[in-house]
């Protein structure tokens, strides 16, 4: 946990230099293939320091995220399992040092793939779960490329320019909120947008 705090406070130290978007953009592409800490926590930085640009930081945020979730695909695709049909030394890294990347939830993804498709994808992207554990593995499970693109695109946007909005409409007053609930609206959200389209497919 000390290294995630140190981690943490190195992300937020790049919003006070003249590197903030640059670092963003970075940030966010790793972010979908392998970095722990969302880039959400410097975008909000950024975002309050300079409100004008609240949405030219969500773009940057939104496409360094969509671009990070095309290597993870392809990292997923070719990387991930052997001639043999077993795990590549690549992937028992990413066993052993990301954390929550467990062959467990690997395989229960794959059943998540099967049911659910794009909004897996959509889930992943909008809400707080670890969005490189679903780059990556998508990758492997061999879903379709455009719908995981569009699922991408839409997801990482809504989210980062939600956040951006909130910022840019609220001040720095809506930085605690932001903090306290934005996770669990995310979820809630979701979960609503998920039942509602179930309930069309069943009363259609």
């Amino acid at each position: 946990m000390k290294l995630l705090r140190r981690t943490y406070d190195w992300v937020l130290g790049w919003a006070d230099t003249s590197y903030g978007a640059t670092a963003l953009f970075i940030l966010a592409f790793i972010e979908s293939i392998f970095f722990p800490v969302p880039p959400d926590v410097l975008l909000i930085a950024l975002a309050l320091g300079k409100p004008l640009k609240a949405f030219r930081f969500a773009l940057i945020c939104s496409i360094g995220s969509v671009t990070g979730a095309a290597i993870g695909y392809a990292l997923g695709h070719y990387a991930w399992i052997a001639a043999d049909g077993n795990f590549t030394a690549f992937a028992d890294f990413f066993f052993r040092n990301i954390p929550g990347f467990t062959e467990e939830l690997y395989a229960q993804i794959k059943a998540l793939f099967d049911k659910w498709n794009f909004w897996v994808i959509f889930t992943a992207g909008f809400t707080p779960i670890p969005y490189k554990v679903f780059t990556i593995t998508a990758g492997v499970f061999q879903v379709n490329i455009f719908m995981f693109f569009l699922a991408s695109i839409i997801s990482r946007s809504a989210r980062f320019f939600l956040i951006s909005w909130l910022i840019w409409r609220y001040g720095p007053g809506i930085k605690s909120f932001i903090d306290k609930y934005f996770n669990a609206l995310a979820l809630g959200f979701t979960a609503l947008l998920i039942l509602g389209f179930i309930a069309i497919k069943y009363l259609i």
